[in-house]
């Protein structure tokens, strides 16, 4: 058929060469395949492409001029489009017309060259015909062949991927680049929009840059698709394992009889645990955002270790638990008087808190205003009072739980208010700790020691997060940095402890309402041996009231000789060490004793074969026999001492410089205020020493003021009046009365100002065996606080002046003392 054959158009181009080749040739159709050149295709042949192998065939008969089945025609692919007609399309060859293995006709096709699709034409057959412009090839230049470079390793890269590497081997011998562009045919990545353009983009070039730009998409995809992929497969193995682990492990467990606890610490134990537990809405609030993030979280992420550290550390701190107090007040007072002996200003502040608690509920005014009914005392007083023991007492007579929470040496601000929770090792403070151990929200704490809290400067100052703790106004919503949740401690009974008050920060002891627990009279330690250290210690040496006795005599020695202490730590180890020799004696000792003995009664003249000789004799006497000694009165950490301050005097070296006024030593540890002290001593007897009697000269010299026990630091104004007697009994040669003391402060005109710790002095005063002592007349009233006792004991004689104290201290000489009497 004439129509089939090839055909050149009659034109030629520009450069007189003749224009491309057109042929008519039927057109199949195809929908879901794009069939580019070089591919072959299987196609199962419906009813158009039927037709359009049958028009193929036949053409190539008519052409060859011989009827053979075997005839190759030749026919037009091109896509089929749901909105236009294609444009371009392959001319492919027949290969093999069969059936398929199901019995189905089909055909084996192998595409050629490139075509434009023309008008359509007439042709033999049911298929359509069309006229087919054969496009040929641009000619391959040195870009070209770069593309194809480039596009070729970016194939095998995906092939590699994929592991197809026999593929590989047939890309690698690819080398003309418009076979390699048209090869992309089979790429699977590749939509059959894409592969469409490709179809109709003649330009080898054009082609190899939209493959090459395509094809980089497709590898960060599958790098991507790979990350995802692996990382879901590690993840799956990782629970696959996990969930091995756990099966075997609650298998051992079952063995065990442990099955019950596998389930603790998972998402769903905290959940119940919540919402059994008994919280404030807030606390469980935020609990509950808590078991969130640990259930999103990893098991070996690190925050899921601290979730469930501070969800247990939540569920375990009593948030509404609390005691019911017990409002009976002739009840709590029994009790306190059975533990302790005295402190009657303890005892009647707490009967008196329990007597204003037990009002406010039986008229339902327990929590008005959201603040509970909790106190913030501080007992401060030398050691061995019995401040720690009255802790427990208290807490024993309202019927709260006790806890202590020692304070001494602390220097980290997180040990009070906790540790960020994202710390290694981070704790909540004490303060949560201690309410956790306590199991309820109002117990007694006694925050021990707290004088002796330090601070430096990179931890931050604990006395300064003790403020928010201690102050009723803010306690109740007190804030743990571990916690991080408003904590109510305003039910909390607070009781701290201190030795000395100077120490405590001024703030901090705002905040406070200050008890003072001054030491104990003899008679009060004797009262105490008898009541409490006896029974306990006689206890601990495994001795009976049957088998051993002590004598009141004895127990007076021993707090007045053996002991000299304001509390009566000291006396119970005492009592101790006796206990242990009479049971040694009864036991049988090595020297031959049977113990055959029993009862013993210890009494005094038996303490020096137990204990030794007395360690405390009076030595008041034996010190001021000379002139230049005064007995002084001073508060220490352990309670109120004597202290005794001794003068004494060198003629001037005339090799020495004339300065005025002679020198003045100080020797002892003494601080800046004692310092001053001695110095307004000296200037106050140089100038008002003629009416005591005091000629300047004698002061004139170098003078050398002494305070023993020199390794210990002393400081503070109420020595002032026992320096100005020293330097007079010095410069008079007359000796200060043995049965005197004196405490006070001196001004530069002999006026004696107050000073404090009056009855811890007035006890050590009577300890010493001081007879007589003199006080500021403005510390009058304080005497109101001493011990009836004490004050029968001690002649107290206030003074206002210093002439009042050497008019009397000082020993009466002839000549002398008159005048020092009319002065006065």
């Amino acid at each position: 058929m004439a129509d089939s054959a090839d055909r050149r158009s009659p034109g030629t181009d520009a450069a007189g060469a003749e224009t491309a080749t057109v042929r008519n040739l039927p057109v199949l159709s195809l929908t879901d395949v794009v069939v580019l050149p070089g591919m072959v295709v299987p196609l199962e042949l419906d009813e158009p492409a039927q037709a359009a192998i049958d028009a193929a065939r036949a053409a190539a008969t008519e052409t060859s001029g011989t009827d053979s089945d075997d005839s190759k025609g030749e026919l037009l692919i091109a896509p089929r489009l749901a909105d236009r007609y294609a444009t371009h399309g392959v001319v492919a060859t027949i290969e093999q017309v069969g059936r398929m293995a199901g019995g189905a006709p089909a055909a084996v096709l192998r595409a050629g060259r490139r075509a434009r699709i023309g008008v359509g034409v007439s042709g033999p057959g049911a298929a359509l015909w069309v006229e087919a412009e054969l496009l040929d090839d641009e000619p391959v230049t040195e870009r070209t062949r770069t593309l194809a470079t480039e596009y070729k390793s970016l194939v095998i890269a995906t092939l590699q991927k994929r592991d197809a590497w026999q593929v590989i081997d047939t890309v690698e011998k690819m080398t003309d680049p418009s076979t390699l562009a048209d090869a992309s045919g089979w790429a699977p990545y590749l939509t059959g929009e894409q592969k469409r353009q490709i179809l109709e983009t003649a330009d080898v070039a054009a082609r190899l840059e939209l493959l090459i730009e395509w094809t980089r998409a497709h590898l960060a995809e599958m790098d991507v698709a790979e990350k995802i992929r692996d990382d879901v497969r590690e993840g799956m193995e990782r629970n696959q394992r996990e969930f091995l682990l756990r099966q075997q492990l609650a298998a051992i467990r079952k063995e065990l009889g442990e099955d019950g606890e596998q389930e603790k610490g998972s998402v769903a134990d905290f959940r119940s645990r919540l919402e059994a537990a008994e919280l404030p809405e807030k606390v469980r609030e935020q609990a509950l955002r808590e078991v969130d993030r640990l259930e999103r979280a990893s098991d070996q992420s690190p925050e899921s270790g601290w979730i469930r550290t501070w969800l247990d550390t939540v569920l375990e701190i009593p948030w509404l638990v609390t005691t019911t107090d017990h409002h009976d007040v002739t009840a709590a007072r029994a009790v306190l008087d059975a533990d302790h002996h005295g402190l009657d200003d303890v005892k009647d502040r707490i009967v008196e808190y329990l007597a204003v608690r037990g009002r406010r509920a039986a008229r339902g005014l327990e929590l008005v205003g959201g603040r509970g009914s909790g106190a913030v005392l501080v007992l401060v007083g030398p050691p061995g009072v019995g401040k720690t023991s009255l802790g427990e007492s208290v807490a024993r007579a309202l019927g709260r739980k006790f806890v202590r929470v020692a304070l001494g040496g602390v220097r980290d601000e997180a040990e009070i208010r906790g540790h960020r929770r994202t710390y290694v090792g981070a704790l909540p403070g004490r303060i949560v700790r201690a309410l956790t151990e306590a199991g309820s929200r109002n117990p007694v704490m006694l925050l021990d020691e707290i004088d002796k809290v330090g601070a430096d400067g990179y931890r931050g100052d604990p006395a300064a997060a003790l403020l928010e703790v201690l102050d009723p106004a803010q306690n109740h919503t007190f804030r743990d940095h571990y916690l991080d949740l408003d904590l109510d401690l305003s039910d909390v009974l607070f009781l701290a402890t201190a030795n000395v008050l100077e120490t405590i920060p001024s703030a901090l002891l705002d905040r406070m309402e200050l008890i003072t627990m001054d030491g104990y009279t003899e008679d009060d330690k004797v009262a105490i041996a008898r009541s409490h250290l006896l029974p306990r210690q006689r206890e601990r040496a495994a001795l009976t009231a049957d088998e051993v006795t002590l004598t009141d005599e004895a127990l007076r020695e021993l707090a007045a000789n053996y002991t000299r202490e304001a509390g009566v730590r000291q006396l119970d180890r005492l009592l101790a060490k006796v206990f242990r020799k009479v049971a040694t004696r009864l036991s049988g000792s090595p020297s031959g004793n049977d113990g055959s003995d029993a009862p013993v009664v210890v009494d005094q003249a038996d303490l020096r074969g137990l204990l030794g000789r007395p360690r405390f004799l009076p030595e008041t006497a034996e010190r001021t026999a000379v002139p230049g000694v005064a007995t002084g009165l001073a508060v220490t950490g352990m309670g109120g001492d004597v202290l005794f301050i001794e003068a004494n005097t060198a003629p001037r070296d005339d090799s020495e410089p004339r300065r005025g006024g002679g020198s003045l030593t100080l020797t002892g540890q003494l601080g800046d205020v004692m310092k001053e002290s001695a110095q307004i001593a000296l200037s106050y007897l140089r100038s008002h020493g003629h009416r005591f009697g005091v000629d300047p000269a004698d002061l004139d010299g170098r003078i050398h003021l002494h305070v023993p026990a020199g390794a210990v630091p002393k400081d503070g104004p109420s020595a002032g009046v026992t320096m100005v007697t020293a330097l007079t009994s010095l410069a008079t040669g007359r000796p200060v009365r043995s049965d005197v003391a004196m405490t006070g402060e001196v001004t530069l005109n002999g006026r004696v100002l107050p000073i404090g710790g009056v009855k811890q002095k007035l006890l050590a005063a009577q300890r010493a065996g001081v007879t007589t002592v003199f006080i500021p007349a403005r510390n009058e009233p304080d005497l109101d606080d001493v011990p009836r006792e004490v004050l029968d004991a001690l002649t107290v004689k206030p003074v206002a002046d210093v002439a009042d104290i050497l008019a009397e201290a000082l020993e009466p000489i002839a000549g002398v003392d008159s005048e020092v009497a009319r002065v006065a």
